[in-house]
């Protein structure tokens, strides 16, 4: 025994003693020796020449590079070993996250079952429907009382009494005579109608690449319109309209700013109400709309709209599904519409108005409506919505813009190019409160409302001598501030004038409104030292063409603007 363990020891510390010399070289190798090895270098690179001193730093280099090289790659493996196995923590807990989510899914979807069940029970039927588990959501189809509990047979009735039909409704079976059963069968006519409608939405959503407007088709196709009041004249209907937002829904307007609102339709097909927070910016519109019988629809302007997508939609291309907004579903169901209709474009400038407006904006120019076209899609498909033509939306004749907007540090200044084309209306003051009659809603149509516009730029032609006042304030706006009114808004002011006279209004109190917010508003972005010593001349000089008094809003707003600066 003494003779095993003398040759174990000697066999193992011999094994020892090799591993041990092997890791001391490698230590000797890699971490000790440099100092031997630096040492040999300095003694024989003092004897070599130029071509042997460039071969011993090479060399030295290469002998530095190699340990250098290994640490490297092993701290580049044990980084990667690492993070493999972080993410493979992360991943498997990511996957217990997941499974245990599905599970919340399938008891949500087996609650929600058990209370459609419950509901079905409580509508009625002689036999309970049963629980059907989380399969019964899966072609989207929920039960009734018809097809799952079935229909109740008929009972004969005794001899010398009338015919009756029995009906199961809830849990009781009541005897209905003639009449109960002419209810029955035009209640399930309209059942049998509201089903079919339901199908084809559902087959309108799987196979349209436009389901919105299609549905909006399917709205119209058996739509009657009402009947439309073609009598009013429009200072009736601005009376009518402020007795209306008065009695119906207590909103309170001065008549002044409702003849700004009718006026400024007849002028454009933007109008920007601008002023303070809750001066009724929005509800302006809507209430209009409301009055209308035709609600607006509120479009809330976001601060990442960039470009026409933003309003209009985009085509899908790994769909093959256009993505259609509610601003390009009022737009299309403004065309199948006779009367008046609004898109309200809340907080409009959160973002910049002449990026995702530019298209409508420059299409609106155009002279003919028959320009007024926007290309959606390049091509036409069969089942695309009929209001398409060649994959193009017209824009309504019916149809207008009204964005609200708001001064402060989170929105954007509405350019000049935006208010040329606009009619901008300023809310900074609450009307008072008022009592009226009450006042039901109106019924007309937009070739109505158009009839009245042109009617009253007959009947109410803008006096020459004002014109030529007008003509005046030109010429001294060219020559003092090199400011003219521009083709633009002469049109604008040959539009809205009479329409503001015939709303109530006067021509001098119209031109002043067109001349403070559409002309002397360029003054906003003109230079501040040369705008404030030149206003007190050209107020003089207003005063004294038109009168002293003759254009209070302009002679104000100026006064406003030097006060600023």
């Amino acid at each position: 025994m003494s003779e095993f363990l003398g040759f174990a020891w000697e066999l193992l510390a011999k094994v020892v003693y090799n591993v041990v010399a092997v890791v001391s070289s490698i230590l000797n190798l890699l971490v000790f020796g440099w100092v031997e090895y630096f040492n040999i270098f300095m003694t024989y690179f003092t004897t070599f020449d130029l071509v042997g001193k460039i071969g011993a730093v090479i060399l030295f280099a290469m002998l530095i590079a190699v340990p250098m090289l290994i640490v490297a790659i092993l701290v580049h493996r044990y980084r990667i070993n690492r993070r493999l196995h972080r993410d493979d923590t992360s991943n498997k807990a990511l996957y217990r996250e997941i499974g245990r989510l599905n599970k919340q899914v399938l008891d949500l979807m087996d609650e929600k079952n058990k209370l459609l069940a419950l509901k079905v029970n409580a509508m009625g039927g002689t036999k309970q429907i049963p629980y059907v588990g989380a399969s019964a959501l899966a072609d989207d189809h929920l039960p009734t009382v018809g097809n799952v509990v079935g229909a109740a047979a008929g009972a004969g009735a005794p001899a010398g009494e009338g015919v009756t039909a029995a009906v199961v409704s809830g849990n009781a079976s009541l005897a209905l005579d003639g009449e109960g059963v002419k209810d029955a069968a035009a209640a399930m006519a309209k059942a049998t109608v509201e089903a079919k409608t339901l199908a084809e939405e559902k087959e309108i959503a799987q196979a349209n690449r436009f389901p919105k407007l299609s549905l909006v088709d399917l709205k119209y196709r058996d739509w009657e319109s009402p009947v439309y009041d073609d009598a009013i004249s429009l200072e009736d209907f601005v009376d009518s309209f402020r007795a209306f937002a008065c009695s119906q829904m207590k909103l309170y307007y001065t008549p002044e700013i409702i003849r700004r609102f009718v006026a400024g339709m007849a002028a454009s097909k933007l109008l920007i109400l601008e002023g303070i927070s809750g001066t009724g910016k929005t509800s302006l519109p809507y209430s209009f709309s409301r009055y209308l019988d035709n609600p607006a629809t509120i479009v809330s302007v976001q601060p990442s709209f960039r470009d026409r997508t933003e309003v209009l939609g985009y085509f899908n291309e790994f769909s093959k599904r256009f993505n259609e907004t509610e601003f390009l579903r009022a737009v299309y169901e403004a065309g199948l519409r006779q009367d008046p209709s609004m898109i309200v474009l809340d907080e409009m400038n959160l973002a910049r108005v002449e990026y995702y407006f530019a298209e409508i904006l420059s299409v609106l120019e155009m002279p003919s409506h028959d320009e007024w076209v926007l290309d959606l899609v390049p091509t036409q498909w069969a089942a695309d919505p009929k209001g398409l033509h060649d994959g193009k939306l017209t824009i309504p004749d019916s149809l207008w813009f009204i964005g609200t907007a708001n001064n402060d540090d989170s929105t954007f200044t509405i350019t000049d190019k935006v208010y040329d084309r606009a009619i901008p209306i300023e809310l900074n003051e609450r009307a008072d409160a008022f009592e009226c009659e009450p006042h039901e809603r109106v019924h007309v149509t937009a070739d109505h409302l158009q009839y009245l516009f042109q009617k009253a730029k007959v009947e109410y032609v803008i006096d020459d001598e004002l014109l030529q006042k007008m003509h005046k304030l030109d010429q001294y706006l060219q020559t003092r501030f090199k400011l003219a009114f521009g083709n633009r808004i002469i049109k604008q002011m040959y539009d809205f004038i009479p329409v503001y006279v015939a709303c109530g209004g006067t021509e001098l109190g119209g031109m002043d409104y067109i001349i403070a917010r559409k002309v002397l508003k360029k003054f906003e972005s003109m230079n501040v030292s040369f705008v404030r010593d030149e206003m007190k001349g050209l107020i003089e000089y207003i005063e004294k063409t038109f009168g002293e008094g003759g254009l209070p809003d302009s002679v104000m707003y100026l006064q406003r603007i030097q006060n600023f600066y």
